[in-house]
Order: structure tokens, then C-alpha cells, then sequence
């Protein structure tokens, strides 16, 4: 299997190569079940990010991100926009999201007590790897819907486009790549 070697908050990774297409392969940052990594990323994440009230994420590569970004800061709480609706979910508030690693169109929903504690407040938006920004405008979507404010736009990796995003704050670039391996992006 073809892997790409980076450093990502001082961490050393290989990262495997996954197929997107034909003349596309993308490389696997998977932060589950490292914490090592998720500890060091939360925290360089969070010298550079700005003031906020609350912490939003996508389900679910996100999730250790964002936990681990509230343990350190200090909150007591953090959002969630999950891929369905639960049976203890209320006054649900949803969007759609087309996402590169996912086939299909994918759906977030966000609980309405979240929704109504979002109101008037800083929201952080967090993730893993942001690449062609159709989870963080779903999410975007999803915090305007309820008058959250968006104060800002963090991820680990930037990938593709994303790296030349200038509202984007992300501590390392990830490359795409052809079929051998090549950097191509």
C-alpha cells in the first residue's frame, strides 16, 4: 500500500493512500483511536483559535477532535450535528452535505436544545481534514440556521483547495495524489 509520511503537530504519520478515482488518491488521515495525535492536534489548534462560546463538529471522524479541543479549553459542553436523527433528538434542525469520503448525499441533523443554545453565541467549527468544504458548509448551514455566529473554521489538514482558503485555520497541508503515489495538489 502507497503512504505519504507527514508531521502534524510534531507527530510523525504515515498516511495511506486511498483511491478516489482513477487519477485521484487521497491520503488517509484517520484520528480515531490515536490520542496521542488528537491531544497534540487539539492543542495547537487551540493556541490559534479564536475566542468562541461552543465547539461544533460533523459525526464522525471529528468527534475526538472536538471533545478533546473542549476537555483542554475547559468547556463544559461542545455540539454535535449528527448523520441521523436519534430517538432522544428534539426539534430537530437538518441539512444535506456531498462529501468527498462518502458515497452519496449525507445528511446532518442538529438536536434543537443545541440548536437553541447556539442562538446569539460564537460557534468554532472543527474537523479532521477539510478538502472540498462541503461538511463545513453544511455545517455552516446549520449554525446560521439557528443565529449561531460563526467566529471560525479550524482542521487539522487542508487538503486540495481547502489549502488556499483564506478563512480556513489548519496546522498542515495535505497533498492529493495520482495513481503512483505523486504528489499532484
Amino acid at each position: 500500500m502507497l503512504t505519504h509520511a507527514m508531521t502534524i503537530a510534531g507527530l510523525r504519520r504515515e498516511l495511506p493512500l486511498c483511491r478516489v478515482n482513477d487519477d485521484l488518491y487521497i491520503g488517509a488521515f484517520v484520528i480515531f483511536g490515536d490520542n496521542e495525535m488528537t491531544e497534540a492536534c487539539a492543542a495547537e489548534l487551540l493556541k490559534r483559535a479564536p475566542e468562541y462560546d461552543y465547539l461544533i463538529t460533523a459525526e464522525s471522524k471529528g468527534i475526538p477532535l472536538a471533545y478533546e479541543m473542549a476537555r483542554q479549553h475547559g468547556d463544559r459542553k461542545w455540539m454535535l450535528a449528527r448523520k441521523g436523527i436519534k430517538i432522544y433528538m428534539n426539534n430537530v434542525v437538518g441539512t444535506e452535505v456531498h462529501s468527498i469520503t462518502t458515497a452519496g448525499v449525507q445528511k446532518l441533523y442538529l438536536d434543537g436544545s443545541d440548536a437553541a443554545l447556539m442562538k446569539g453565541k460564537r460557534i468554532l467549527i472543527v474537523d479532521d481534514v477539510i478538502s472540498t468544504g462541503e461538511s463545513l458548509r453544511a455545517l455552516e448551514t446549520l449554525v446560521n440556521q439557528v443565529g449561531g455566529v460563526i467566529v471560525g473554521r479550524m482542521a487539522v489538514l487542508a487538503e486540495g483547495a481547502a489549502q488556499n482558503r483564506d478563512d480556513l485555520i489548519y496546522l498542515e497541508k495535505l497533498p492529493v495524489f495520482n495513481a503512483k503515489g505523486e504528489i499532484i495538489g
